[in-house]
């Protein structure tokens, strides 16, 4: 990787784009895809691709820290492979990413020196990983100094601080039970500062990035939800906008992995989908430059933006009725009924269904077709 400090030789983000023969066309076409992404959801200003295009160009360097405690690296790796233009425009570009064990060069004494050294001036802190606090911290240390250490000594001069991954969120799989370790989310341990939750297992990098973008763009952090997630990424769940959610409301479900439904692309809630309890922007962005994502490829969401998820929400495979839902739902599997174009909290709750429901789930276990939603005669169900 290369070094952020040479490629930032001059004063502001677009004239150092412009010195590495970034086109305003190019320049352009990235922030109509931040205005695209703050349009999604509730929380975040609208502005043209233009407006944001002149408020990054005038962006000073900003000094980044970014910690990576008890954590297995699929956020920096999600980051890094999100797509072209966010390590080259975001992290190089718009960032001085001094501490990184992840990429940085240095090692030993030359990346403790490069930590203390941003650490003594203002900088964005982003933090990867959870924290242990039992036995003294003793589960991660980073140069002989536990992560609750680390992570306290980062945040004294940190302008903004983002917790990246469900690990630094609420600790994820290590602290569910019984948690050994006696891990906690970044917010447990510094309640002096906001801190932004960008959730997920791990999030989408656009997530990460745009978060990024905002807090230059504003020098504000954007408005959360009840988790502290932004919400321009968090205000709708995943059942709002998933494709196959008109098999959901026709009745038609998985039964059991490639079986008929399965190939047909129907609904996964009876084999263990979270969409309906869990807030994220997967069916938007996707993953890997929008090449898929969990539902897209017939897995069923596990709700991995959730705090507790995997307590919560296991066994994975297995329909949870007594899952909370979110406001006006008293379970998932009471979701929608009586209650159309409910709004609550900002959050669009998706139109209420009635016993047509049940009548084509009785249907699509027989076999029989369902000539109302332009259903083919077929086979019974494997």
């Amino acid at each position: 990787m290369a070094n952020p400090v040479d490629v930032w030789a001059e004063p502001t983000l677009g004239e150092n784009l412009a010195r590495a023969g970034v086109t305003r066309r190019d320049f352009l076409a990235f922030c109509g895809a931040l205005a695209g992404f703050f349009a999604l959801g509730a929380g975040a200003p609208r502005a043209s691709a233009e407006d944001i295009a002149d408020k990054l160009a005038a962006v000073t360097k900003p000094n980044v820290v970014w910690l990576q405690l008890q954590e297995c690296t699929g956020c920096m790796e999600s980051t890094l492979r999100s797509g072209g233009t966010t390590v080259e425009e975001v992290v190089l570009r718009l960032l001085s990413v001094n501490y990184n064990e992840l990429v940085m060069a240095a090692a030993g004494d030359g990346a403790n020196k490069a930590l203390a050294d941003t650490n003594a001036e203002p900088h964005i802190l982003v933090v990867n990983g959870s924290i242990p606090l039992k036995d003294d911290g003793i589960y991660c240390t980073i140069g002989g100094e536990s992560a609750e250490e680390v992570l306290r000594t980062s945040a004294e001069n940190a302008t903004a601080i983002l917790a990246v991954g469900a690990c630094a969120v609420w600790g994820s799989v290590q602290a569910s039970r019984p948690n050994p370790t006696g891990a906690v989310g970044v917010d447990a341990i510094i309640r002096d500062k906001p801190v932004i939750n960008v959730a997920g297992c791990p999030p989408i990098g656009e997530v990460i990035t745009a978060t990024v973008a905002y807090l230059l763009m504003h020098d504000d952090v954007p408005k959360t939800d009840a988790e502290s997630r932004p919400l321009f990424a968090y205000d709708q769940r995943i059942h709002d906008s998933c494709p196959r959610r008109a098999h959901f409301d026709a009745g038609q479900y998985v039964r059991s992995f490639d079986d008929e439904a399965a190939r047909n692309g129907w609904c996964l809630y009876e084999v263990g989908c979270k969409g309906p309890s869990t807030f994220s922007a997967c069916p938007v962005f996707q993953w890997n430059l929008h090449t898929s994502w969990p539902i897209g490829a017939g897995h069923p969401c596990i709700g991995c933006t959730e705090k507790d998820f995997f307590d919560r929400f296991t066994p994975f495979y297995q329909v949870l009725p007594n899952v909370r839902g979110f406001g006006v739902e008293a379970t998932a599997e009471k979701i929608g009924w009586g209650l159309v174009g409910a709004t609550v909290a900002g959050v669009a709750v998706h139109a209420g269904l009635t016993a047509i429901r049940h009548a084509a789930s009785r249907k699509s276990e027989e076999g029989e077709p369902l000539h109302a939603f332009g259903d083919e005669p077929h086979g019974k169900a494997e």
